[in-house]
């Protein structure tokens, strides 16, 4: 096969990750024209190629070299990791991506009082997860039939082919539709970045190398702000230490007076209405919070 010069990452075609994967990428810096089979975008200003496909194809495609990187769920990857042969090159999970949250729950029947796993010992329990439900029984010393299928799990204890199910679970409106109440968290996902655990040494690379520094620089300021204020120097410990939480401070003096000060804090997160009132009352005024867009350390 031909050395590639560009770097490739496999996405989700259509589904619950793929807007919100485009709007990250975008965020750092990467343009795309789409071909007319909607299969692929080139990328315009940066040598990085997207693959969009469906998304439990994503790891199997970077396991084969197909693509170098890919953004897909936890649960797909870790499931890729458990069931795929041992002549397949593992991956890793480069990055977590913060969206596309959900977890891979056990489901039992709302009329069944379940309390722990062993309660399971002897049922049969449909899932499309075979691997992350096979592994989960065996740390829990359970003996339990898996029966594995690859839609409309909710519905199997209805028809009477499982006792329970292993799915994923994002507000539990699914499950009160068949009467089913979530029982045991299997595993937490969201959407993250993976890749093999050998990364290209040749410009991709490099490449690889830049988005990852621009991914966590995008993660770093997403709910972040930045806090701008005013406050003297016999007042700046007290309102310092409500600050929430971030780097240090950057403090400036003010034309003119020499007893004030400009602050200028990076927040991790939102910063509320009463933390400002505080803040004020500890001797700050004239404060302004601001939305963080870039931000290269």
């Amino acid at each position: 096969m031909k050395p590639r010069d560009r770097l490739r990452i496999a996405m989700q075609k259509s589904g619950r990750l793929t807007e919100p994967a485009l709007d990250m990428l975008t965020r750092c810096g990467l343009t795309f024209r789409q071909s007319r089979d909607k299969l692929f975008c080139f990328g315009e200003g940066e040598p990085v190629d997207l693959l969009l496909v469906r998304d439990d194809d994503i790891p199997g495609l970077i396991a084969q070299g197909v693509c170098d990187l890919g953004i897909v769920g936890r649960n797909v990857l870790n499931e890729f990791q458990l069931t795929a042969g041992l002549e397949t090159e593992p991956l890793a999970e480069l990055r977590s991506l913060g969206f596309g949250r959900c977890r891979l729950s056990i489901a039992v029947p709302q009329e069944l009082d379940y309390q722990e796993p062993r309660q399971l010992e002897g049922r049969r329990i449909a899932t499309s997860y075979p691997g992350l439900l096979g592994e989960w029984l065996r740390t829990q010393g359970v003996s339990a039939g898996v029966v594995t299928l690859t839609g409309s799990v909710e519905i199997a204890p209805k028809l009477g082919t499982a006792d329970a199910i292993c799915d994923l679970v994002q507000s539990g409106g699914t499950l009160v539709a068949n009467q089913l109440r979530e029982a045991d968290v299997l595993l937490e996902s969201e959407a993250v970045l993976a890749g093999p655990l050998t990364l290209p040494v040749d410009e991709r690379g490099d490449m690889l190398e830049l988005l990852l520094k621009r991914l966590d620089g995008v993660i770093q300021v997403r709910e972040s702000r930045l806090l701008l204020l005013q406050t003297s120097r016999h007042t700046l410990e007290a309102v310092t230490r409500l600050l929430p939480g971030g780097p240090q401070p950057t403090l400036l003096a003010v034309a003119g007076q020499p007893d004030q000060l400009m602050l200028q804090a990076l927040c991790a997160g939102e910063v509320s209405w009463r933390q400002l009132e505080e803040i004020k009352k500890a001797g700050a005024r004239e404060m302004f919070v601001l939305p963080v867009e870039k931000m290269l350390a």
